[in-house]
C-alpha cells in the first residue's frame, strides 16, 4: 500500500484544516486507516483511526474537534480538523495496518500541520 498525504498548512488557531490520505497498491478495504501526529521533541501518537466499515476512535486531546472519514470506492481517507489549537502543531502522517495485524506498516510522507496562536 502505498499512502500520499495532503492539505496540510498553516492556520490560526480556532481555524479549520482538512487533510486527505490517497492509498493506492492494495484493496484498501482490508485496512484500517489511521492518522499519526508526530510534533518536535515528542512521540509519534495515534489520532484517530477508522476500519473499513466505518468504526472510529480518537484520541482524548482531538475528540470532538477532528473527525476521521473514508471513501473505500475512492481509496480514500480524510481527517476535518476544527477549532484547532497551537497544541495540535505537528507533522501528521497517514497509517495502515491490515486487519489482522496490530502494527501499522504502511506509512505516509507526512505533512506539516502549523497552527500559528
Amino acid at each position: 500500500v502505498q499512502l500520499v498525504e495532503s492539505g496540510g498548512g498553516l492556520v490560526q488557531a480556532g481555524g479549520s484544516l482538512r487533510l486527505s490520505c490517497a492509498a493506492s497498491g492494495r484493496t484498501f478495504s482490508g485496512y484500517v486507516m489511521a492518522w499519526f501526529r508526530q510534533a518536535p521533541g515528542k512521540q509519534r501518537e495515534l489520532v484517530a483511526a477508522i476500519t473499513s466499515g466505518g468504526s472510529t476512535n480518537y484520541a482524548d486531546s482531538v475528540r470532538g474537534r477532528f473527525t476521521i472519514s473514508r471513501d473505500n470506492a475512492k481509496n480514500t481517507m480524510s481527517l476535518q480538523m476544527n477549532s484547532l489549537k497551537p497544541e495540535d502543531a505537528a507533522v501528521y502522517y497517514c497509517a495502515a495496518r491490515r486487519i489482522t495485524t496490530l502494527r501499522y506498516d504502511y506509512w505516509g510522507q507526512g505533512t506539516q500541520v502549523t497552527v500559528s496562536s
